[in-house]
């Protein structure tokens, strides 16, 4: 089994020839396969260039993390906006898990998935223990059960009777009765759920434990009807005060099986590997609404991720209909009224002070002028991940839109903290953008 791990936009080599592989290279066959896989995600394209390319002699990787997986192989892909970064990929991939924590609300175990990265372990390792190590805890709880509605051909009479079988299939076996009734059960579309993923990590998982582990859950769950991933029955999972703690499980298990972040439309290359990618310009997104809406949990404001929803232009004529809708990353409102309209970018802000524009694209700076406008917003803020070049402080710059009060800022928050630092730094941020106005600000 070969494991390479490499930065988003980085390359891995392809050993084209005969002989031996030498280190850090994937096989042809390799390569290939893992371009398959690629091609089966939905952010993939036709060719898989939008997360692998494959230029002959190295593969390419685009702006998304995560794990591809295929026979014989696997790439781990780590985040990383700052090139002089020294951070170790132990420490990205902790970065990476706590990231995944907070914005899919997976309520993760982070002590523990930090411990795991120092033993150098991939992602995919960390995700799969993670879930048997909870699946485990809370079978050894107990299994859920529920009533399920049951048919059976008894001596005795049981629940309701089945008049039409009874006449049909037992009009001369009055000794046989068809029953109807209820029968409590843990054969239910829940645990259906979570045997489908554990057979499926069973054939990713490569740490001995792990695997231990999956076999002893497999034992567990070994009355439970086997069903196809593209047949579970998601829309018959109930989470209520029984099965409470369940939720955090089935979260995990959609992760793995539901692929809400990754969606295959390729079954036969869904069969031969398996991805869990994130577009890091979502995932940052995310991230940064679930700390924000902690940070100002107790602030008389709310927080709204892809919300607004108003549209740019609406046509004329005699049934004008809207066009052009618009879904701001980020926006902090008081009641109807909005107080800020942030937008997230995973892109490397510039830090050279002979650039006035700090290489922010004209095309964003248009976007947020249209955001002021349609949300009659004057708090626009462009916010990126702060990097050492930036310096030591969280970088902040702000400009007046011409010709009206609108304000637009660049800001940073540093990752390489942990969440309580960065909730902090979300919180100045947002009481800046709330409560007061800078004193100076440059000209667009």
């Amino acid at each position: 089994m070969t494991h390479l791990c490499v930065h988003e936009w980085g390359r891995i080599p392809i050993h084209n020839g005969a002989g031996d592989v030498p280190p850090r290279h994937f096989t042809r066959a390799q390569a290939e396969a893992l371009v398959r896989a690629s091609r089966a995600h939905r952010h993939g394209g036709d060719e898989g260039a939008g997360i692998l390319s494959d230029n002959h002699h190295h593969l390419s990787v685009g702006q998304m993390v995560g794990i591809i997986a295929a026979p014989g192989c696997s790439l781990e892909i780590l985040p990383k906006i700052d090139p002089s970064d020294s951070a170790n990929d132990d420490t990205l991939r902790s970065r990476l898990v706590q990231m995944l924590d907070v914005a899919l609300g997976l309520k993760l175990s982070t002590g523990m998935a930090t411990e795991m990265a120092r033993q150098n372990r991939t992602l995919l390792d960390i995700l799969i223990r993670l879930f048997a190590d909870r699946l485990i805890a809370e079978t050894r709880r107990g299994l859920p059960r529920a009533y399920l509605a049951a048919e059976e051909d008894l001596g005795a009479l049981r629940g309701r009777l089945d008049v039409a079988r009874q006449f049909t299939a037992h009009a001369v076996r009055p000794d046989r009765l068809a029953c109807r009734f209820d029968a409590l059960s843990s054969d239910i579309a829940l645990l259906q759920i979570m045997k489908a993923c554990v057979l499926t990590l069973r054939r990713h998982a490569r740490a001995a434990e792990t695997i231990r582990r999956l076999d002893e859950l497999r034992f567990v769950l070994a009355d439970i009807s086997d069903v196809a991933i593209t047949a579970l029955p998601w829309n018959l999972v109930r989470i209520d005060r029984t099965n409470r703690r369940w939720e955090a499980l089935l979260d995990l298990a959609k992760l793995f099986l539901k692929r809400e972040w990754q969606t295959t439309h390729h079954a036969r290359h869904a069969a031969e590997g398996m991805t869990l990618l994130f577009p890091m310009n979502t995932l940052f997104e995310a991230y940064v609404a679930a700390l924000l809406k902690r940070a100002l949990r107790h602030v008389d404001v709310t927080v709204h991720a892809q919300g607004g929803l108003l549209s740019c232009l609406v046509e004329e004529g005699e049934n004008p209909r809207p066009r052009f809708q618009t879904k701001p990353d980020l926006m902090i409102k008081r009641g109807k009224q909005a107080l800020a309209v942030i937008d997230t970018k995973w892109k490397r802000i510039g830090s050279n002070p002979e650039d006035k524009k700090h290489g922010v694209s004209q095309s964003d700076v248009y976007q947020m002028m249209a955001y002021g406008r349609i949300y009659q917003c004057c708090e626009l803020v462009l916010l990126y991940p702060h990097h050492d070049e930036l310096g030591a402080a969280p970088f902040s710059r702000g400009f007046r839109v011409t010709g009206c009060d609108d304000r637009l800022r660049l800001a940073s928050i540093d990752l390489t903290q942990d969440q309580r630092h960065i909730e902090a730094q979300l919180a100045k941020l947002a009481d800046t953008l709330i409560n007061s106005r800078p004193p100076a600000l440059q000209s667009a």
